[in-house]
């Protein structure tokens, strides 16, 4: 180990990695990601679903274009860890208001720079995503593995980053109201409903049916957020009661929720998608869209066949589930992120397909 570092990655399989620390400087046990995208480093840091995880940049350059007010995709991000080949703390743009090492130390967030993130990233690829702990470079080996096996992931990361309280969005006047379940969502999807003449009630990721009705939506949508959709009982039996009540829209852990309640089943992947350019077909119209993922869990496509759910979209990289439809109670989903931040655009027609079976229902 270079004996100027000064932090350590050490991985439940007992390989270690060295580096520098940047932003917050604390020990933690996180599960080990990465992420393939090229840009949009503050949309990832900021992004709900990545609660719990260390996240590895396959990009090497991070930090360069700094921080800008506008970008983030929530107001606390809650991202575990950030893991680059070399950070930039002298950000170069003209909208960079702070440096990225300044935000993730206000808000917890650790950094490990100098890190040999090829090496790394190819473990996570051959091994499969696992616990880390991110720690000073002296810890022993030993002593690392034995906090990784008594550690114990918690399994309430949606209900922590989920709003406390119902909030509203768009305007008064807008012509669609939709009631969003926030598990974890991103900014830039209100963005994209508000845009589309929706005023959005939003409301915290547990609560009931019956309240949703009484909100008197023209729609139903289901965010992201972090973790196994399975972690949400509650949220999966909301949905079950809202079936065929109001047009339902999923997006990413929505996806997996909304498939959940249709009786279909979820599954880990070994090391989950996540980057911004994903190729995913769409079967109706035989169009490849390339798209924006962040995502550890996927549907069981040979579950679905006891649903009333239609597959729309696959993955053309390993052929995964990444939509579904049910025609009959106007409800859709999807695993990707047409609201990208960031990401490609290709998608964003999804919100319009919403839009129409909300059009359709008045």
């Amino acid at each position: 180990m270079n004996r100027f570092t000064n932090r350590k990655i050490i991985l439940s399989d007992g390989q270690t990695f060295s580096g520098y620390a940047f932003g917050a400087e604390k020990d933690v046990i996180l599960e080990i990601v990465f992420n393939t995208s090229m840009a949009g480093y503050q949309e990832i840091l900021s992004d709900p679903s990545y609660t719990d995880q260390a996240v590895v940049m396959t990009y090497p350059l991070i930090g360069n274009y700094g921080m800008a007010a506008e970008d983030y995709e929530s107001d606390a991000p809650s991202v575990g860890a950030l893991i680059v080949r070399d950070y930039n703390d002298a950000p170069s743009h003209f909208r960079s208001e702070k440096t990225l090492g300044d935000v993730m130390r206000r808000f917890g967030i650790v950094g490990i720079s100098g890190v040999d993130t090829r090496k790394l990233n190819r473990s996570i690829r051959d091994h499969g995503s696992r616990l880390a702990l991110l720690t000073s470079a002296d810890t022993p080996l030993e002593e690392g593995l034995a906090r990784i096996a008594a550690y114990s992931p918690p399994t309430d990361a949606a209900s922590r980053v989920s709003c406390k309280t119902v909030y509203q969005a768009g305007s008064e006047a807008a012509r669609y109201h939709v009631v969003a379940v926030d598990c974890g969502m991103k900014k830039n999807i209100l963005r994209s409903l508000c845009g589309r003449d929706c005023r959005v009630t939003v409301v915290p990721w547990n609560t009931g049916a019956e309240t949703i009705l009484s909100m008197k939506p023209d729609g139903v949508f289901l965010s992201n957020g972090p973790g196994d959709p399975m972690d949400v009982p509650e949220t999966v039996r909301t949905v079950q009661a809202l079936l065929g009540k109001a047009p339902i829209f999923g997006i990413c852990l929505g996806h997996q929720i909304l498939s959940l309640a249709y009786g279909a089943k979820t599954y880990k992947l070994k090391f989950g998608h996540r980057g911004g350019n994903h190729p995913v077909k769409n079967l109706k119209t035989g169009k490849i869209e390339i798209t924006s993922q962040n995502h550890s869990y996927a549907v069981d496509a040979d579950s679905l066949s006891a649903t009333p759910l239609a597959v729309t979209h696959i993955n053309l990289l390993d052929s995964t589930v990444e939509g579904v439809a049910c025609e009959r109670d106007r409800a859709i989903g999807v695993q990707y992120h047409p609201e990208s931040a960031p990401g490609p655009q290709d998608s964003e027609y999804l919100f319009d397909d919403f839009i129409r079976l909300m059009k359709e229902g008045n």
